[in-house]
């Protein structure tokens, strides 16, 4: 079976790297086949015997294609656990102004508001074009999301650091707890 995804065409050549190493660095880990097609930005996978193998590349893909660098996107293929979500910023924003206030909500002053949320949740985060792309575990992917509407809705940047460093606190207590004793 084939799968396709689209990708920005500026992302493409993130895609490739040189000499065409990335593009074959993943074609190795996952045994599938990759056909990009530089003019369009769609690219096909195939992966003949494993169709989860399949949707791991895709997410590879879409991940590097919405801004992340190959080395974050690559961590995908080497943790079943590790999610990409992406928040489509363009259906809530009606204007290219509109749009670019909450992407800098997001980012926050120098990165500040971004750098905290990784630093703290343990995610990474790429706003790119209209979207956010979030990589991480289900529970950071959450808390993040959560994390994100709050700026979004218009909550002070002080509301979203307490509620980001709460949640730091109850993810550290939550791993204290499972962590066996005996």
């Amino acid at each position: 079976m084939t799968q396709y995804v689209k990708i920005p065409k500026e992302r493409i050549g993130v895609i490739i790297g040189p000499k065409g190493e990335m593009k074959n660095l993943i074609e190795e880990k996952t045994t599938c086949q990759i056909d990009i097609d530089s003019e369009s930005g769609k690219i096909d996978i195939t992966c003949e015997e494993d169709p989860l193998k399949e949707f791991r590349t895709l997410e590879t893909l879409k991940a590097i294609g919405r801004g992340f660098s190959p080395e974050k996107a690559l961590r995908i293929l080497d943790d079943d656990m590790l999610m990409l979500e992406i928040i489509d910023l363009s259906e809530i924003a009606h204007t290219q102004k509109e749009l670019q206030r909450l992407k800098g909500r997001i980012i926050g002053r120098n990165g500040r508001t971004r750098e905290l949320a990784e630093s703290l949740i343990g995610v990474k985060i790429s706003v790119y074009g209209k979207t956010v792309a979030i990589l991480g575990y289900a529970e950071q992917n959450t808390i993040i999301r959560t994390a994100i509407q709050m700026l979004i809705d218009g909550a002070p940047h002080g509301t979203v650091y307490k509620f980001l460093e709460k949640k730091h606190q109850e993810l550290l207590q939550s791993q204290l707890d499972s962590i066996d004793l005996y």
